[in-house]
This record gives structure tokens, sequence and C-alpha cells, in this order.
């Protein structure tokens, strides 16, 4: 059998962080003689540089992240949830708030700063304000202030999207601004205020939150009824956060509220050895 004089070898390296290089290397060497057997012997090789290999290749090629099962994807989203409220020290973020009343035509716009610091600590800064006054005091206030509230009262194991709280009936794949997503129906266990009847969309890669939609099972107010809402989520680094919030509902003196809350900038601060060992 002839030497064989040249092999071409393309490696492929993939990871979930992102795309790794392509090389194109180049290798000479002898099969081992066999009578009958032309059998081809593949081995890998370290990459070369450049200074070694002249006219090599090297470029960036993305690699697709293969799809979960859609049980698996839901575990994920459930390891991501509990990782980030251990791994969030902090975070800052701008909120932009935009509130109408279609029966009165009366609107207002509200621009903050929102600082969280775990585990209890949420405030807001204000930047500007344009719009109605009543809608500031009445609508897009009383709004933040229920935040805020339910961050400083731990409400967050209440509420959280987990077996604990609700039930989880698989929908079916679907897709999301181009992005394939898993969908399940939730069903609460309880009729608790901050709970809601809805569907959740997950990444059918990552099991990140992308989207929740439903109706609030019970309203937090007297004066607030038929609460329905549409949140939209993004990842930041390790971290998934909020990035827009549009909830409809219908006010016993003002009638429908419309409320859109915009997200941006978030810069999410990891906890630390040293800050989690001040937390014990």
């Amino acid at each position: 059998m002839k030497s064989l004089k040249t092999i071409l070898f393309v490696c492929l390296f993939g990871s979930l962080a992102g795309a790794q290089a392509v090389t194109v290397s180049v290798d000479t060497w002898t099969p081992v003689e066999k009578p009958g057997d032309n059998a081809l012997l593949v081995r890998f090789l370290e990459t070369p540089s450049r200074a070694e290999l002249p006219g090599a290749v090297i470029a960036s090629v993305p690699l697709p992240l293969p799809r979960m099962s859609a049980e698996l994807a839901l575990d994920a989203y459930q390891r991501r949830s509990t990782q980030q409220g251990s791994d969030l020290a902090a975070y800052s973020a701008s909120t932009l708030v935009r509130a109408e009343l279609p029966s009165t035509a009366q609107k207002g716009e509200f621009e903050l700063q929102r600082h969280y610091a775990a585990p209890r600590t949420l405030q807001f800064k204000p930047v500007r304000f344009s719009g109605d006054g009543f809608v500031k005091t009445n609508v897009i206030a009383r709004l933040l202030q229920s935040e805020v509230e339910r961050v400083q009262n731990g409400d967050n194991a209440l509420l959280a999207i987990t077996p604990t709280n609700y039930k989880f009936s698989y929908k079916g794949l679907s897709e999301i601004d181009g992005r394939e997503v898993y969908v399940y129906q939730l069903n609460p266990h309880q009729k608790r205020v901050g709970l809601f009847k809805g569907r959740i969309y997950l990444d059918a890669t990552t099991g990140s939150l992308v989207r929740t939609e439903g109706k609030v099972v019970k309203s937090p107010s007297f004066f607030v009824k038929n609460i329905q809402f549409l949140q939209d989520f993004a990842d930041f680094g390790r971290f998934t956060f909020p990035v827009h919030l549009h909830s409809e509902a219908t006010a016993r003196i003002v009638g429908k509220t419309i409320v859109d809350v915009i997200n941006r900038d978030f810069q999410p601060v990891e906890t630390t050895v040293e800050s989690a060992r001040a937390g014990q």
C-alpha cells in the first residue's frame, strides 16, 4: 500500500458559551501495511500556530445548541431560578413606566433608576415624569409601591413559578421572535395575591424564561379587578430579568387601566464568597 501523502483535518469545537475556532491543519503519515485492508486511520492533532502552518484557515463558526426535551427544559429553568436566588447580590436598571386611562384620556410616563440589594431592598430614584398628576399618584406610584412591598416582605418564594405553587401542563413547541420555546400551562394550587393562571414559555435550548402571560387569580385591591398581563424576559449574563410588562385591568373609579413597564440596562452583581459568609 502506498503512503497516504496528505490528510485534511477540520476540527470543530463547540460549547454552551459560544463558537470556537475552526482549524484546518495538514499532516502526513503512513498507514499500517495490511493486505486487503484499505482502512483510513484518523487521529486528532494539536492546533498548529500560524508560524508552524502558513496558510492555515482559522474562522469562527456559531454552532446551534441542541434542543432539550420539554422535561429537561423545565428542570433547567428551576435550577437557573434557584441559582439566581442565591447568586444575585444586587442589580441596577433603568425603568420606564407608561400608564393610560382610556376613558378619561389621561396618560403619564415616569422614568426611574431601579436599585435592588439582596435579600429585601428595592428602591426607585425618580429621573423624570411627564403627563397627568392623577395617573402618577394613583396608578404608577401605587404600582411601584406594591413591588417594593413585595420585595420587603420576602414574598418571592410564595410567588415563585415552582411546583410548590403551580401545576404544570406541557402544551407543545412554539416560537417567539425566531426562538424555539416550550409552552406550559400553569394553574395555581391556591388563590393567592400575586399568583396567576396562564402560560410560561421556556427557551428550548437553555431553559431560560422567555415569557409569562395570564390572569391574576386574586386582585391585590378592592378597587382593581380583571388584571391580565404579558411579560417578556431576557438573559443578562447568568441572570434572567423582566424587560417588558404589559398589563390591563379594570378599576372601579377610572375604568380600564393600561400599563407598560420597560426595564433596560441591567447591571447585575454576583454574590462573592465574602458577602455570602457575611449573610450567614
